[in-house]
């Protein structure tokens, strides 16, 4: 549910304006409280200076009220420019970095609920002079408002530096990376109710039935363990998810196969697979990849032809390979409380990660030596770290790209730069 939500733009300022309310019932009350302490006490007079300050204020308040608005207005269309600009140049996938970004929700609801404030502020102002027949005083209020006006401003200077850093190369695919990463320690770690291990798969007990989709058409985007394992241990089956994270599902097509007598229900299943319209990187391990993959790939396009992107890329793509080059991939066995296999669930392998890292970005590394350099560096380094098992689609990748330099690049001189390693691709 933390994943899904972080991926929606209204819960965080919704929840905000609910608290503004919140707040102003509360600090109303307050106000009315020292009014009627004070006329109990019958100092009229301290009365009299309170609505003064109060009426001083309600100046403040009314022009805070009223610019609010208009300056979140500019402020977010001036954001809609930057996350356009952002996606023509790397790619449309990264514009769920600014969806996701705790920075931008928490500015965009410190305003709106400023504005709200304001407002309600405004409704307590009593037009009577009197000091014996006022019952509120909006002076907390007011004080309030104008804190929420100071974190306003601090947060809109915080919000412009992430904005330009996340318009900067370096700050979004280092984003990527470290989301990918936390992808792979959950892989490692295993869910806290559901814990599993990676390696080779368990034999399964013969298939005795499969389980269609139902849903609407989409992206398999993650699937919920905890509540999959639950269900087979009641029914004391193990369930296999059939498509991958990331695989796009149509209904009626299976989804998960049953082994073993018996069948969880329909009705156990309900909210266990979750389909969207595009990829997320809550449990896809290939995501970070195919994000740095189109980074890099619309940096070397002709249009574009910016190889240092590309090879700012590849420094991340040769990282996360790196970590993953000792660990065990392959079928990702879920277990239940009591150690049993309750839910296996394919994952990218070895092989499948390299392609996704270095297929297509190899196409149009021939034609720039600061790339094939970067390249060939990279999996140089990967063969000293991979086992002697995973080292054949490194070696693959590697013959493929010095031949396609000696058939782009005529002059044997250019082709011996081309091909010579290098972690800065040309310094």
């Amino acid at each position: 549910m933390r994943e899904h939500l972080r991926d929606t733009f209204w819960f965080a300022p919704t929840l905000g304006l609910l608290c503004a309310f919140v707040l102003w019932w509360a600090a109303s009350a307050l106000d009315a409280e020292i009014v009627a302490h004070l006329q109990g006490e019958e100092a009229y007079d301290e009365v009299g200076d309170l609505i003064g300050i109060a009426e001083d204020a309600k100046t403040i308040v009314t022009t805070i009220s009223s610019a609010m608005m208009t300056f979140i207005g500019v402020v977010f269309s001036i954001s809609l420019v930057a996350v356009q600009m952002a996606s023509g140049g790397f790619t449309p996938r990264v514009v769920r970095i600014f969806v996701r970004s705790r920075i931008t929700k928490l500015t965009l609801t410190v305003f709106l609920a400023t504005f709200l404030f304001s407002l309600l502020v405004l409704t307590q102002y009593d037009s009577k002079s009197d000091p014996r027949l006022v019952t509120t005083v909006p002076l907390v209020q007011s004080v309030l408002v104008v804190i929420m006006v100071l974190l306003s401003l601090l947060l809109f200077i915080a919000y412009v530096s992430s904005t330009l850093r996340l318009m900067q190369v370096g700050p979004v695919v280092d984003r990527i990376a470290r989301e990918s990463f936390r992808v792979l320690a959950r892989h490692a770690g295993g869910e806290p109710d559901a814990p599993f291990v990676t390696g080779t798969p368990e034999p399964l007990v013969p298939e005795s039935g499969r389980i269609a989709h139902r849903g609407r058409a989409g992206v398999l985007r993650d699937v919920n363990v905890a509540r999959l394992v639950r269900a087979a241990r009641r029914e004391g089956v193990v369930l296999r998810l059939i498509p991958r994270i990331g695989d796009f599902v149509v209904p009626g097509t299976p989804v998960l196969a049953v082994h073993g007598e018996g069948a969880p229900s329909r009705r156990t299943l309900r909210y266990t697979i979750y389909v969207g319209v595009e990829r997320t990187s809550h449990q896809d391990l290939g995501f970070g990849l195919r994000q740095l993959s189109d980074i890099a790939l619309r940096a070397l396009s002709p249009a574009v032809n910016d190889p240092t992107t590309a090879v700012q890329c590849l420094d991340r793509i040769v990282q996360f390979l790196a970590a993953v080059a000792v660990r065990p991939l392959g079928a990702v066995r879920h277990r239940d409380g009591r150690g049993a296999v309750r839910l296996v669930q394919d994952v990218p392998g070895w092989a499948d990660l390299v392609d996704l890292g270095f297929a297509e970005i190899r196409g149009y590394a021939a034609g720039s030596p600061q790339v094939s350099r970067r390249l060939l560096a990279g999996i140089d380094d990967l063969l000293l770290l991979a086992p002697e098992n995973r080292r054949e689609p490194l070696v693959r990748h590697r013959t493929l790209l010095v031949q396609a330099v000696e058939r782009t690049v005529p002059e044997a001189a250019e082709r011996a730069f081309a091909l010579l390693p290098d972690h800065q691709g040309i310094g």
